[in-house]
């Protein structure tokens, strides 16, 4: 069982930039791969970037390429989402998840969810 916190959410001016973490519980956070996925009203929760148990791999939606980057910190059972340039379009819940298969953006494939976190950007 893994339980994951989110926490950085907040109200930003476009072009401005959050940090988001995840905190997990438990002494296996190392292996699982991470993912930050993110909900806007009224649409699905789509991937926004993963990476691998070991943080040497990461993949991002192409909307967010160049502007977010994806981290852990496995000693501190930590992922991180840094996101820069942010625009109105990001505005969205932003939840972490966690699989144990290796890194992927399928949503279905990820195991464990935190409660998420709100992200607004104002224009």
């Amino acid at each position: 069982q893994v339980q994951l916190v989110e926490s950085g959410g907040g109200l930003v001016q476009a072009g401005g930039s959050l940090r988001l973490s995840c905190a997990a519980s438990g002494r296996t956070f190392s292996s699982y791969a991470m993912g930050w996925f993110r909900q806007a009203p009224g649409k699905e929760r789509e991937f926004v970037a993963a990476i691998s148990r070991n943080g040497g791999r990461t993949y991002y939606v192409d909307s967010v390429k160049g502007r977010f980057t994806i981290s852990r910190d496995n000693a501190k059972n930590t992922v991180y989402l840094q996101m820069n340039s942010l625009k109105p379009e990001d505005t969205a819940v932003y939840y972490c998840a966690a699989t144990s298969l290796i890194v992927t953006p399928v949503k279905s494939e990820y195991d464990y969810w935190g409660q998420g976190t709100q992200v607004t950007v104002s224009s």
